[in-house]
């Protein structure tokens, strides 16, 4: 079964994020988009008035698609290469995929 790994992490943490999923064996590929967005105001203690007039922050949402046996090995790699500590590291989720087709061939593709 083919799996989606999404990820919202930090654009400081791309060129680690690249290398760790590159030396994955047979790392399928990634998927960028720009994003923005900010943490829930209940996971912060104390905010600042630069935090309330900046309270959008750049962000980048990471898509793979892969295999099932390939989730945990991707997901630990975008953990430890997006992780600082801080509030704002981001999020990794994973979602079943039903079907995938190629366009080029239109050969279905799980």
């Amino acid at each position: 079964m083919m799996k989606e790994i999404r990820a919202i992490v930090r654009p400081s943490r791309l060129q680690r994020l690249r290398d760790a999923l590159r030396a994955i064996p047979n790392f399928p590929g990634v998927t960028l988009f720009k994003a923005e967005g900010f943490t829930a105001p209940a996971a912060v203690d104390k905010r600042s008035v630069k935090d309330e007039l900046t309270d959008f922050t750049d962000k980048v949402m990471v898509c793979v698609l892969a295999e099932a046996d390939m989730v945990e090995t991707i997901r630990e790699a975008i953990i430890t290469a997006a992780h600082t500590g801080q509030v704002g590291d981001g999020l990794v989720w994973v979602i079943d995929i039903e079907n995938i087709y190629r366009i080029r061939d239109r050969q279905t593709l799980n």
